[in-house]
């Protein structure tokens, strides 16, 4: 039995919309080649990097209690920093989220009378309340936030950015955003990113530049920490867990501004000296080495999606054939029903729950309700087959993941159905 006879008679799909989507794979796969180039360089550093630091059997070993004098925590550390081309590292899974690696970092480089000025608007609505408005946020502590609206193409506004950082000498940290969260717009790259970091480190040499690295990492040859970052930030259970990791985030960049942070993620003066984990590292380091295969995977999906999508009259952002910067596909759909039929579609070729029919609900830290096809084996892993959007104009659906392309393929058929598709 050919593929397109199989996949129609076992899992339902007609066999019409399975042709479409392998023609559409044909015309997609030259920029599949690109992905791999990409992935191989990556797989290399990352190769480089765990020999460079002699990783051992022993560093996948548990700890309990303080953690002191924890190899394995200590060595996929350096392992992170010098795969991202970064001086220090924290790797930890106590960093629960990207957004708590990310409010982490903040805290422990602002201070009272600070100003937080983001080149790229306002952060993804979850990191909003770490700004302002929540308890605990950094304006309570006197820290305010202010920022530069992107251009209408989506592009960063660097002329606007110096003249206003030129006025206010409070701004200490210079913020940008690589991923597009739920904004049409483009993901930066590394080069995008490194072109606007060079700009800001030329006017202002004093500042410190941090980039929420979310949804980023081994999507370009090189991390923003190797074109002029100060700072990144990102989850274990995106990009850099390789659908392995469990938990957890990870902090990279300067020594002097890690030790800063880790006064904060632990406690002043001990830092990164303690921190136990009970479970052991052996996921952290596999998900680690496995991540630009599998960031390369995503790609291939997304990609897929893109020209599907484009196909059938619907707008797709990025376009199957532009550069990357992160692996999320946006579609747009103009209305609630065929967004919802998407997402339900994408759940239901889950290996996880593809039993479960998704629907809208407040989800905490937004303010629209969200639907979210999220079938994963890692709870709420996005580098992992996933879709979601906030029911909203224009109804985007944000596409993203996928351990193995074979299952974005797959996620992408049962989308068409359950949208109703007919060619």
């Amino acid at each position: 039995m050919d593929m397109i006879s199989y996949i129609s008679k076992h899992f339902r799909i007609d066999p019409q919309l399975v042709e479409f989507v392998f023609e559409c794979e044909k015309e997609v796969a030259p920029i599949f080649k690109l992905f791999q180039e990409t992935a191989q360089v990556n797989q290399f550093r990352v190769i480089e990097a765990f020999q460079k630091n002699s990783v051992s059997a022993r560093h996948f070993y548990a700890s309990t209690g303080y953690g002191y004098g924890d190899e394995g925590r200590e060595k996929l550390c350096r392992v992170f920093a010098d795969a991202f081309g970064a001086e220090d590292a924290i790797v930890s899974p106590m960093l629960m989220s990207g957004t708590h690696a990310i409010s982490t970092a903040l805290f422990g480089l602002l201070r009272p009378g600070d100003t937080l000025y983001s080149l790229t608007g306002k952060p993804y609505d979850t990191l909003l309340s770490t700004l302002y408005g929540a308890s605990g946020s950094l304006e309570e502590y006197g820290i305010r936030f202010n920022c530069a609206p992107l251009e209408s193409n989506g592009m960063i506004d660097i002329d606007t950015s110096v003249a206003e950082i030129k006025k206010d000498p409070s701004v200490k940290v210079v913020y940008l955003q690589r991923s597009t969260g739920y904004e049409i717009r483009p993901a930066f790259t590394t080069e995008d990113l490194g072109r606007v970091i060079s700009v800001i480190r030329s006017e202002f040499p004093d500042k410190t530049i941090m980039v929420d690295n979310c949804y980023g990492e081994f999507v370009c040859t090189e991390e923003p920490t190797a074109v002029g970052a100060d700072i990144i930030a990102g989850s274990l259970i995106k990009n850099p867990g390789g659908g392995i990791a469990p938990t957890g985030g990870y902090i990279a960049g300067k020594s002097s501004l890690i030790e800063k942070i880790a006064g904060r993620f632990s406690a002043p003066g001990i830092g990164t000296e303690i921190g136990s984990y009970a479970f052991g590292y052996q996921q952290y380091y596999q998900g680690f080495f496995m991540a630009p295969h599998t960031v390369c995977q995503a790609l291939q999906g997304v990609a897929l999606a893109a020209r599907v999508f484009e196909q059938l009259g619907y707008q797709a952002k990025p376009s199957y054939d532009a550069v990357r910067g992160d692996i999320t596909q946006s579609i747009i759909f103009g209305s609630e029903e065929p967004m919802t039929g998407f997402i339900r579609g994408i759940q239901r070729s889950s290996a996880i729950d593809g039993h479960v029919v998704p629907y809208a609900w407040d989800m905490p830290g937004y303010d629209d309700k969200v639907i979210m096809a999220a079938g994963t084996f890692v709870q709420g892993a996005s580098v992992e087959l996933t879709a979601d959007g906030p029911i909203r104009e224009p109804y985007a659906a944000y596409l993203q993941g996928a351990l193995t392309y074979e299952h974005a393929k797959l996620g992408i058929l049962y989308a068409l159905d359950s949208m109703g598709v007919t060619l």
